[in-house]
């Protein structure tokens, strides 16, 4: 390929595309910028920007005060004794299972988990025993199977599992599972427990020492009104040590994170967008009403919210037989749903999906979750009266 202007042209600035549609996608929502973050991407965007101040370490530069961030700030609202910046939360995981793990360990993990826990521990070189869960509608999660998966690992390998994970909410259904108690039945084991957060910290309230967790995992770009990739670890007791522990030979660089991390415009908007954070998720208990008042308006329409009932999350699940019999019937049916939601200025359902979906409340005010039931109802006696 020779670099001419022709190859090059569809290269360059790329716009992307209408940014005033309301935005119910569970992957979008939480990560938002604010106006402040918009402000410091483009402030900071130079590749150098960080650099220019960093005396060895990311963690401990001082002005802008990423220190007294990572140091206090961080620790302080998640419940931890540190926390260190990474670049997403599956680094955070990767980060916990090679730190705290031998090659050939076990980690017991819920049912419902990312699949980037999964390749974070495989890349760790360890074996997975998965938490079973009682499967459609519910998708519950028994804290005592935990207790069953420890013990199966136990019986057979010889030892307790290396850690135990829950993904705190699933990033399909939302469940949200009882992790003080699930985390009370790992440490009977003495497992430690590590709860991966990328849809809960910076979204709700979240605090590992009251929940009882050792590691939290969390998404800047998900839950934290952060340019991504970007992601924090938090770790508690004698752990802390163990997963920041520093090379011997380079002695101000900690290994688990090749020396640094996100050293750039992405900390400079979670920085720029922590107060918000922080004020934000004070409102918690109003996410979770207007979750739990559309989730009963689209029921009202025919459709099913699959997980946790009354729900505690913004993010849901929905099975939707009325679009599925339509897409049925419909020209190129599978899109329909999409493109009638894309005319109503609405974002968020995959295009090509109808028969099940998920999507977000979070961030979108009651006028605007109306307009979505009403869209709904639209399209549902649009095409009903055809058929």
């Amino acid at each position: 390929m020779v670099l001419d202007s022709n190859s090059l042209s569809k290269f360059g600035f790329i716009e992307r595309g209408p940014k005033d549609f309301i935005n119910i996608d569970p992957l979008q929502t939480g990560g938002k910028l604010t106006p402040e973050a918009q402000k410091a991407l483009k402030e900071w965007g130079d590749g150098y920007s960080i650099c220019d101040f960093c005396p060895g370490s990311l963690d401990i530069i001082k002005q802008p005060p990423i220190k007294d961030f990572i140091h206090e700030a961080l620790p302080e609202f998640l419940g931890v004794d540190g926390a260190r910046i990474t670049n997403g939360a599956r680094e955070a995981k990767f980060a916990v299972m090679h730190s705290i793990a031998n090659e050939g360990d076990c980690v017991v993990v819920d049912g419902l988990a990312h699949y980037s826990s999964i390749v974070a521990a495989q890349r760790a070189r360890l074996n997975i025993e998965s938490v079973e869960h009682n499967g459609n509608p519910d998708y519950y999660i028994d804290p005592e199977a935990y207790g069953r998966a420890i013990e199966k690992v136990i019986s057979e390998s010889g030892k307790p599992p290396a850690l135990a994970l829950l993904t705190y909410p699933d990033g399909n259904y939302g469940n949200l599972p009882d992790a003080k108690k699930i985390a009370s039945i790992c440490h009977e084991y003495d497992v430690p427990l590590l709860l991966n957060c990328a849809y809960s910290a910076g979204r709700m309230p979240i605090n590992a020492k009251e929940i009882g967790a050792d590691f939290i995992s969390v998404s800047g770009h998900k839950s934290m009104a952060s340019s991504g990739p970007i992601g924090i670890v938090g770790v508690n007791g004698d752990y802390v040590d163990t997963v920041f522990r520093k090379s011997p030979t380079h002695p101000v660089k900690e290994i688990e994170f090749l020396g640094c991390t996100a050293r750039g415009a992405t900390i400079m908007t979670m920085i720029a967008s922590f107060p918000a954070v922080v004020e934000r998720i004070k409102h918690w208990d109003e996410e979770v009403a207007n979750a739990r008042w559309f989730s009963e308006k689209l029921e009202g329409l025919g459709l099913i919210q699959v997980g946790d009932k009354p729900h505690n999350h913004d993010l849901m699940f929905f099975e939707a037989p009325v679009f599925y019999e339509i897409s049925q019937k419909v020209k190129k049916g599978r899109y329909f749903l999409y493109k009638e939601l894309k005319a109503r200025r609405i974002h968020g359902i995959k295009a090509g999906l109808t028969k099940y979906f998920k999507l977000s409340t979070f961030g979108v005010d009651k006028e605007d979750l109306s307009y979505i039931v009403d869209s709904f109802e639209e399209i549902i006696d649009k095409y009903q009266d055809k058929f």
